[in-house]
């Protein structure tokens, strides 16, 4: 029967409202700034490195060498919470030491704080340094990326991509650790080392090296492999019209039809352009001067001007000449090459080889603009300069080089990497949305509902909970509060890809079922629980129960654990990390009982009463449970089955229903519901349902009676 959708908003809102506002008014914290100061970093770079001040326009420490004085800096060091304040699992970003050399080598990433539960106290802060520790050594030229310890964690491998060894049971929060090192470590690179900011079309192409077709320098100008900008004396004369520069170059007036400069550009590190201009040998000695990701143009000029004016210095960036790519500048530098004119060209009064800096970000099959100044000066004591330029836009042709396919963003290899889990988890749960959605066939058998039950129960103990990591947490409520109230968003949710798939079907069966689909078949320590019980029963342990006044008033001590957390994180957050710990999920489910003897102890002792007391902990304890009850206020369907019987008289349902979820009215408190649909097989059975059973007993003396009096009349 469908409850009103109005009514159900409501009570939601009425239960969560407080608590909500108090939760978004006290965690709209700002994420923090750095833990160290200039004397921190003195402590840990030694001589003959020495720390300067902070920059102004980055966030990052310059490191200098008393080896190399004259050389600037020759590393940078930097906090990744002041440029990559990526949120954790907890909802609170992590804060890395992360220091780069001049050439974009890391030197060492180092731990300063973390909030992740799982290295909390569970793993311990030791394998979260030794995944650190991988960082040495490595360069941000190459793909760094994180294996996954639940398939291949060596595929892909090799070549420019790196995969760094994951940590068992930590694959969403390490996955964070490598997003922050990398953005906090781009971040530094683009502003300081010349790396170009990302592109935005996709990885960049690369030169197909096995292509090569041999062309003169006629046939490279006439595909536009060789591009070419032609400029007469009248044209420029033309650009400096109306200004101070006008009708200075005597030349130019007497002869407007010849050639001022014809500018020749082409890319030479593709094999076919490269070769013809540069021969064969001066092609290879130049690949192997040119550093990986570094591209170089040969450029040259004739006519009665030259692009490089006489005084210009080999090894330096030609005055004249502007080099960009979309708007953004780029530095040409001459190589210091010395070659000889191609066979087929015209006579050249200038030829230059130009590289740009390795990870310039320059795509070299997109368009590119060499961009030509010219100069008048007008007057001999204090002459007035007049400026004007032209431009040559230039793309070498595409059949030269492959696109690779765009590399993956970690949080979507996360999800391919679990792709066969994924699969799996969502068959079980469309399985049990079949079983919810029409119970009648599997729970009129007391039988074949036990066994279903178990069955998956079994489940999601052993695989969602032990295998794939599926337990949720009252962690990832407040840190998803934590990170939408820091303005973060909730990116930091795609890295658990398990977690995000419960939870978003819990979030659906609140609307649906109630609060019961996750707490009573998906929580894989309430599995654990059921197991415990069932245990108890089979050893004759007897099955306890509260008075119906103090189990109600238990029943309230999950929603003030709640509010408790809530407020810990408001006030004292380092205090809440630890207030968490009432979940025993990441002992039992997360780290498998292997933790300190303490937090064992507590889990072995949870599981106690729960054999005790059925499922102890969930009823009376669990805050995520809790936040269950509130979001189970969304349901708009009560969908459990009841007759006009049911409580008025009959009590077979409630006197069964081990959760205590059934009052005497008959009603059914879906707020404390597991949803093992135990009731609903009795109302189907006609062998345990007390309302049916009456009436086929009426039925058979009915038919008792009509067959008994013709016999009396006779």
């Amino acid at each position: 029967m469908p409850r009103a959708p109005v009514a159900a908003a409501r009570s939601f809102c009425r239960c969560i409202a407080a608590g909500a506002a108090l939760l978004l008014a006290a965690l709209a914290l700002p994420a923090g700034a750095g833990d160290l100061d200039k004397a921190d970093l003195a402590r840990r770079f030694q001589p003959p490195l020495h720390v300067g001040d902070k920059l102004s326009d980055i966030p990052a420490w310059p490191i200098t060498s008393e080896l190399e004085p004259e050389a600037g800096p020759v590393a940078y060091a930097f906090e990744s919470i002041d440029l990559a304040p990526i949120p954790g699992f907890e909802g609170t970003p992590m804060n890395l030491l992360v220091s780069i050399d001049r050439k974009g080598n890391f030197m060492d990433v180092a731990l300063i704080r973390q909030h992740e539960p799982v290295f909390l106290s569970g793993l311990g802060e030791g394998p979260l340094r030794d995944f650190l520790a991988q960082y040495a050594n490595k360069s941000l030229k190459q793909e760094i990326t994180v294996s996954s310890l639940y398939g291949n964690t060596r595929s892909g491998a090799g070549g420019n991509r790196v995969v760094l060894d994951g940590v068992s049971k930590a694959t969403a929060s390490v996955r964070i650790v490598n997003q922050t090192v990398l953005s906090s470590a781009l971040a530094v690179a683009r502003a300081r080392l010349g790396f170009a900011a990302p592109a935005d079309k996709g990885p960049l192409a690369e030169v197909r090296s096995d292509v090569f077709e041999k062309r003169s320098f006629a046939e490279l100008l006439a595909s536009g492999a060789i591009g070419r900008l032609h400029l007469s004396n009248g044209e420029l004369e033309k650009r400096f019209a109306g200004s101070e520069g006008a009708g200075v170059d005597a030349e130019a007036l007497a002869r407007p039809d010849d050639t001022c400069i014809d500018l020749y550009v082409a890319y030479l590190n593709a094999p076919t352009i490269g070769r013809a201009i540069l021969g064969d040998a001066g092609h290879a000695d130049l690949m192997r001067r040119l550093e990986p990701g570094q591209h170089a143009w040969w450029v040259a000029s004739a006519g009665r001007d030259a692009f490089i004016d006489d005084g210009f210095t080999r090894g330096t960036v030609p005055a004249r000449l502007a080099f960009s790519q979309g708007g953004a500048p780029v530095e040409l530098r001459d190589l210091d090459l010395s070659p000889l004119p191609p066979d087929g060209a015209p006579p050249l009064n200038a030829a230059l080889v130009l590289r740009v800096p390795p990870m310039s970000g320059v795509d070299p099959a997109s368009p590119l603009r060499f961009e030509l100044s010219f100069t008048r000066a007008k007057g001999s004591m204090l002459p007035v300069l007049t400026q004007r330029s032209a431009h040559l836009d230039y793309q070498a042709p595409e059949a030269l080089f492959h696109r690779p396919a765009a590399p993956l963003p970690d949080w979507l290899l996360a999800w391919q990497d679990r792709a066969t889990e994924l699969a799996i988890i969502t068959v079980a749960l469309l399985l049990l949305s079949l079983v919810l959605a029409r119970p009648r066939w599997m729970s009129v058998s007391a039988g074949r509902l036990k066994l279903f039950r178990l069955g998956f129960l079994a489940f999601t103990l052993a695989y969602l909970g032990w295998h794939a990591q599926g337990q949720l947490s009252i962690v990832q409520i407040t840190g998803a509060v934590k990170s939408l109230a820091a303005g973060a968003g909730l990116k930091s949710f795609l890295y658990d890809p398990v977690s995000l798939l419960l939870i978003g079907f819990t979030l659906l069966s609140f609307v649906l079922w109630g609060r019961g689909t996750f707490c009573g078949w998906l929580c894989p320590f309430g599995a654990l629980q059921e197991f415990t019980a069932l245990l108890a029963r089979a050893l004759r342990v007897p099955e306890l129960k509260f008075p119906a006044r103090l189990g109600d008033l238990l029943d309230r001590g999950r929603f003030v654990i709640l509010a408790a957390l809530v407020a810990l994180a408001a006030v004292a957050p380092g205090w809440a990390e630890k207030g968490v710990e009432i979940e025993p999920f990441k002992t039992a489910i997360t780290v498998g009982f292997d933790r300190s003897a303490p937090f064992v102890a507590y889990a072995v002792g949870l599981l106690i009463l729960g054999g005790l007391y059925y499922k102890f902990f969930c009823r009376y304890l669990c805050p995520l449970g809790a936040a269950m009850v509130l979001g189970g206020k969304l349901r708009v369907l009560d969908w459990l089955p009841r007759r006009k019987e049911c409580g008025q008289p009959c009590q077979t349902c409630r006197h069964r229903c081990t959760y205590d979820a059934i009052e005497k009215s008959g009603a059914i408190r879906y707020d404390r519901c597991f949803q093992c649909l135990d009731c609903v097989g009795i109302y189907h059975d006609d062998k345990r349902c007390a309302p049916i059973m009456l009436m086929r007993k009426r039925e058979l003396k009915g038919q008792a009676g009509t067959t008994s009096g013709p016999a009396h009349d006779r």
